[in-house]
């Protein structure tokens, strides 16, 4: 049920279980849906003509995937950049920007519109106090690593509006997506804004998107939410899921007019699961009313 008093309809299409699913991708080409889940060291591929979702077994905690125009994939670990073809599980090290740094490992990403593959870290090191050292990366076409944002706790919600002109951003450590002008051309981005505050519910933002419209869709985890923002900051439309901690989300589908979301069960405890209606899983949302934007492949 949407706030408009609409239907959407919600299902479930792949019942994982994920500990922390995660990176939706829609492979245009080959119409399927790449998503990875993170504590489970799992790349996933959906493939909704079959329903079939096949898995690879990954060596470390993924952060996010994408397709390589090439042929194959790109993906982070956590030791960084690194092609991967799915095929038989060969990884080839690319760059590792954070090798010398402790307490990280990367986290959320994509492509932007210009082939270029982003990812950022996050701070993890269960017991310690957190600590800003986290950063945001672009890996260009030529291979060359740049760092574009830092001083953020976990980056997320990276997306960027239909004329590439506004990128937009998160640290999961605030209620805060932070829009920037960003440079096509270069890679850069400055100017940074707020754009939407969720401190109204007591919430954070994790994977996100943005439709044909330019509007920002956003996942609520702990919330069980999905919402929607037009390219002003206001609120447009909020679905409510079965899970109360949904993760990441994408268009996808031969239209481009289904809303993947992946969803994570980790550190739930039992009595909080009981509750709902298949955790973990990667759900299809149908009806909203929304297109999405075909997703460029990392052209490196």
């Amino acid at each position: 049920m949407t706030d408009g008093g609409s239907m959407v309809e919600i299902e479930c299409v792949v019942d994982a279980g994920a500990l922390l699913g995660e990176s939706t991708y829609w492979d245009v080409d080959e119409q399927v849906l790449w998503w990875i889940d993170i504590y489970g060291k799992t790349l996933h591929c959906f493939d909704p003509a079959t329903r079939l979702d096949d898995t690879v077994a990954l060596p470390e905690y993924p952060g996010c995937v994408a397709v390589r125009q090439s042929g194959g994939l790109v993906i982070t670990l956590e030791t960084g950049f690194h092609f991967l073809d799915p095929a038989n599980g060969q990884l080839t090290p690319i760059v590792d920007p954070e090798s010398a740094i402790a307490d990280t490992r990367f986290n959320d990403g994509k492509t932007d519109r210009q082939g270029s593959f982003w990812s950022g870290s996050m701070f993890e090191a269960p017991g310690k106090p957190m600590r800003p050292i986290a950063s945001l990366y672009r890996l260009d076409t030529d291979l060359t690593c740049h760092k574009v944002v830092e001083g953020v706790g976990c980056s997320n919600g990276l997306a960027w509006s239909p004329d590439s002109r506004t990128m937009y951003y998160t640290d999961s450590h605030t209620p805060i997506v932070w829009a920037f002008d960003f440079d096509p051309v270069t890679g850069e981005a400055d100017n940074r804004r707020d754009f939407v505050d969720l401190s109204f519910m007591d919430g954070i933002v994790d994977g996100s998107t943005v439709d044909a419209d330019g509007c920002y869709w956003l996942t609520v985890p702990f919330k069980g939410k999905v919402m929607r923002y037009d390219p002003d900051g206001r609120l447009m439309l909020t679905i409510d899921l079965p899970v109360d901690l949904p993760t990441c989300c994408e268009f996808g589908g031969e239209a481009l007019d289904t809303l993947y979301v992946t969803s994570a069960t980790l550190r739930r405890s039992a009595d909080v699961l009981a509750g709902q209606k298949n955790p973990g899983g990667l759900f299809a949302i149908h009806g909203t009313g929304a297109t999405g934007l075909p997703l460029v492949p990392f052209k490196g």
